[in-house]
């Protein structure tokens, strides 16, 4: 590891020993924030992939009943009729900063009360409808959590790399040019105890 180019005085020991102290505070700080951010981040992804299956299967679910309850009426029919008077779920996306990370977060707006909430052509297809809808707000959650798994896996990228820069370069090259400016400092004070006994000797 080379030494950093400064002069070997007590005056710039003196900063370098402050610039060392900080560099160790800053390691274990962005250390415990990468610590706790893989915390996180394998909390997200065991619920994002728990939300998958359950979107998924559910998804094949409602697919199959809709499918069924549908057979019996045209496709224009259903389609025309799934436009009128529905209850439209309408959302917003907001950020917000989790351990210095922003992430997207949806929230869903109240429905209308006073809409119709049915097709009028049968209960079974009202019935799928409502179930579509309700799996929509876990579609749009898993969305979420997936994004907020890579913005987790970046952050998480970026703190290492600072971790490691301070870990293995910053730190380690001021303890090093720390311990030159001693043995300078050091040699500088034996040279001069010597030339005072040498002085006292010639007197």
């Amino acid at each position: 590891m080379s030494i950093m180019n400064v002069s070997p005085t007590r005056m710039e020991l003196s900063r370098l020993k402050k610039q060392l102290s900080m560099s160790l505070r800053g390691h274990k700080l962005l250390k415990d924030k990468q610590d706790e951010l893989m915390r996180q981040f394998i909390s997200v992804v065991k619920e994002a992939e728990r939300l998958r299956r359950d979107v998924e299967k559910r998804y094949r679910e409602v697919r199959r009943k809709a499918f069924l309850a549908g057979a019996p009426f045209p496709d224009g029919e259903i389609l025309s009729s799934a436009f009128n008077g529905s209850k439209e779920r309408t959302f917003t996306v907001r950020t917000e900063n989790r351990m210095g990370v922003y992430v997207p977060v949806p929230e869903f707006d109240e429905p209308d009360e006073n809409a119709d909430d049915s097709l009028s052509l049968s209960p079974a297809l009202d019935e799928s409808r409502r179930e579509m809808l309700a799996l929509f707000e876990d579609m749009l959650r898993l969305a979420d959590h997936e994004k907020h798994s890579v913005v987790l896996a970046s952050e998480i990228e970026k703190t290492r790399r600072r971790v490691n820069a301070l870990e293995y370069m910053t730190i380690p090259q001021l303890e090093e040019t720390i311990r030159f400016i001693k043995m300078r400092l050091e040699d500088s004070e034996r040279d001069r105890i010597t030339r005072l006994i040498k002085m006292q000797e010639q007197t």
